[in-house]
């Protein structure tokens, strides 16, 4: 088999990544361009699409000049973003308002409504609980504070797959995205009239169901002069991020499972079928025949964004320096920050807790802590809170006795080792973990370059860094962690109030 370049794209939280690879797993050429985040409200957060294909238009022609090929030499095109993310269109394809992100707390209310009236039937059928992050309760939101929208809409998109229509002219998406908008019966493997008949929404806007690896449409003429991708081009479909960095990373089988350090973390395995729990979330993966089980938190690299952003920068420092001095600092601090816990629910908490109203914190601090202490302690707090969520996957009988460990906290080598200390696990760190890098593998299943996805991913993997959990801090971080659990359960209803106060002043 010759050589042939691949291309994926990823709308993350903060970015759009576009990286070209090829079929023996290098990557040769990506870029990026930053996405703003709207929060019009408190507790909203929002995108505009036109950013998303605006981004694409720049980082494509980048990416292919940095890898040094031409366009002719593309031989697919695959996508990737977070899921549960709307994109509404009316008859004429114009976007109604902004993208909803999963980050979004506004649907609180109509969440736990859903909860209160349909929450075991719900859980039953779309294999999740309904909470703000998905777009069943966000489009009941809408129904009731923009009816407008609802009304003149025709179409319904989740992220990924509204750009890449831009690409294609086509609207589809896959089961994985399906099941993310908790209007979609997971056993049935069919979009849901019953949940879609909780909220009165009408199933003829949802898109028709492929799988990852269709090849959906080719680039048009129109979209490849603005994208500098070649015409005709083939595109496929592509999956949600959380799936294709799982799969990139070589977790193609039963038993194996990621950790992610993103601006949420998470904590994913790959199982032969879903884990129904309300404190966990189920998706199908894009390995055929397998699901993948993952708790999520709302807050990890986002945190340390903000931490640095208010009280580590000196105002003109790049976030790449800014987090090059923090992880310097958190390194010269012993483990257990000298009794200093973080909390870091600064967009409340889903898995364990599920409860918009958390509110993060710093407990324990006395004159010993200085700047370096705080970091220690946000970097062992997010550790702490995917524990949370890996004792929740444990209870289930979906524990890991190893992980690979993604996403842009990954960097720090620090970092990783209080990860593999706190959880006791061996975590290994993949030469590339990108969504964008899974993406592009997932492309060149679907136009023919590899034999099946298994193929793909661990033909690709390429082990950087591996860090063995160490026996000397476990007693520390134990009681740590009881700690950590026992202070948050305390702080709840304070937090509670604290939010209602916020809302009334």
């Amino acid at each position: 088999m010759g050589k042939h370049f691949l291309v994926g794209v990823d709308i993350g939280a903060g970015s759009l990544k576009t990286m070209v690879i090829s079929s023996d797993g290098a990557v040769h050429g990506a870029a990026t361009r930053n996405i703003e985040t709207h929060s019009p409200h408190p507790g909203w957060s929002e995108q505009d699409p036109q950013d998303w294909w605006d981004a694409l238009c720049r980082t494509a022609p980048e990416a292919m000049a940095k890898a040094g090929v031409t366009n002719r030499e593309i031989a697919g095109i695959a996508f990737s973003a977070g899921a549960h993310t709307p994109v509404l269109v009316d008859r004429n394809g114009k976007i109604l308002r902004p993208a909803i992100l999963w980050s979004d707390g506004r649907s609180g209310e109509e969440a736990r409504e859903l909860e209160a009236n349909h929450g075991e039937e719900i859980l039953a059928i779309g294999l999740n609980r309904p909470a703000p992050t998905w777009t069943q309760p966000q489009l009941l939101w809408l129904a009731r504070h923009e009816p407008e929208v609802l009304r003149e809409a025709r179409r319904l998109y989740v992220a990924k797959d509204w750009l890449r229509s831009q690409l294609t002219g086509t609207w589809e998406t896959d089961h994985t995205e399906a099941l993310g908008t908790l209007l979609f019966d997971g056993r049935a493997n069919e979009w849901s009239e019953r949940l879609c008949g909780m909220i009165g929404f009408d199933p003829a806007l949802l898109p028709p169901l492929v799988t990852p690896t269709t090849v959906v449409g080719a680039v048009s003429r129109q979209a490849a002069e603005a994208t500098g991708f070649a015409n005709d081009t083939p595109v496929v479909c592509g999956s949600s991020d959380t799936s294709v960095e799982a799969f990139g990373t070589g977790a193609t089988r039963p038993g194996r499972g990621t950790i992610k350090l993103a601006t949420a973390a998470a904590v994913s395995v790959v199982a032969k079928a879903p884990c129904i729990d309300p404190t966990l979330i189920n998706y199908p993966f894009c390995v055929p025949g397998l699901w993948y089980t993952l708790g999520a938190t709302n807050s990890c690299a986002s945190a340390h964004r903000w931490l640095g952003n208010c009280f580590y920068s000196a105002g003109n420092d790049n976030p790449d320096a800014i987090f090059a001095k923090m992880d310097e600092m958190a390194s010269e601090v012993p483990p257990g920050a000298r009794g200093l816990l973080f909390h870091p629910y600064l967009q409340g908490e889903r898995t364990p807790h599920w409860d918009p109203l958390l509110r993060a914190d710093f407990v324990g601090m006395t004159f010993e802590h200085d700047r370096r202490h705080f970091v220690r302690a946000m970097y062992e707090g997010i550790a702490f809170s995917v524990r949370d969520v890996l004792e929740q996957l444990r209870a289930k009988g979906l524990g890991l006795s190893e992980a690979t460990i993604i996403g842009g906290g990954s960097k720090s080598a620090t970092w990783r080792q209080i990860v593999a200390d706190i959880l006791g696990l061996t975590v290994s760190m993949p030469r590339v973990t990108d969504a964008s890098y899974g993406a592009a593998l997932i492309a060149g299943v679907g136009v023919g370059v590899f034999n099946s996805e298994v193929e793909a991913a661990e033909s690709a993997l390429d082990i950087q860094a591996r860090h063995e959990p160490s026996a000397a801090h476990a007693g520390v971080y134990d009681e740590l962690y009881g700690l950590y659990r026992e202070t948050a359960l305390a702080l709840k209803p304070v937090n509670h109030r604290l939010s209602k106060l916020h809302r009334t002043n």
